[in-house]
């Protein structure tokens, strides 16, 4: 139990110069490189900026009464992609050696240096593609109305994202956000085949994939 909560970082921040130092290379090309980081400020200045930009987007466009209910039903369907993303893709057992690079490249490589800070977030390169996507799947499927299902979406993709920095850079010392720590890094530190949410934790229990103990390591 006790080198489970040291190496949860209870208590204090982490070492960043080291694991910075330490980072995992995943491109021999520095622009490729360069594309796989961002630092916390300018992942906060880039949402504090699209989100905004979405919400007019939705408010001139898809005017309403639904819209709180669309938020809603976005959220939600953002908490459960987590999971599914976190459970199927990113920890799929590959066979090629090829897909397990590209499962390397995409999450693997946080499992090997889970506190490096410019890999906490999920740089542009792949969110701002990811995210096009998914808002014309929201307006494909329902009209414009889905701009306000993407917002949610996104909304709680930002939460998610930042949750999860914060799981790795802060001690995150108050009683609800304890919880969120302890139940990711018994995920990186005991056993990965589990809590694999880290924003929707009911889903872990829902599907009976939830850490229940320090003891808990098979």
């Amino acid at each position: 139990m006790l080198d489970f909560r040291r190496r949860l970082g209870m208590g204090r921040r982490m070492d960043r110069t080291s694991l910075v130092r330490e980072r995992a290379r995943l491109f021999g090309s520095p622009f490729l490189e360069a594309l796989t980081v961002i630092p916390a400020p300018a992942f906060i200045a880039l949402w504090a900026i699209l989100l905004p930009a979405i919400l007019v987007c939705a408010l001139v466009f898809a005017p309403t009464f639904w819209a709180p209910a669309l938020l809603v039903v976005g959220a939600l369907v953002w908490s459960f992609t987590e999971y599914a993303l976190h459970r199927y893709v990113f920890h799929f057992e590959a066979r090629s050696e090829r897909v397990k690079r590209w499962i390397y490249i995409i999450h693997g490589n946080h499992h090997a240096d889970p506190n490096d800070p410019l890999r906490n977030l999920m740089p542009p390169v792949v969110s701002l593609p990811v995210a096009a996507l998914v808002w014309l799947a929201c307006v494909g499927a329902i009209g414009a109305a889905g701009t306000w299902v993407f917002l949610g979406f996104m909304l709680g993709y930002v939460a998610y994202d930042l949750v999860h920095y914060a799981c790795h850079q802060w001690p995150m010392k108050s009683r609800f956000a304890r919880v969120l720590k302890v139940h990711h890094m018994r995920h990186h530190h005991l056993r990965v085949r589990g809590n694999y949410a880290i924003t929707g934790m009911a889903w872990d229990r829902l599907l009976a994939t939830r850490i229940v103990s320090p003891r808990d390591r098979v």
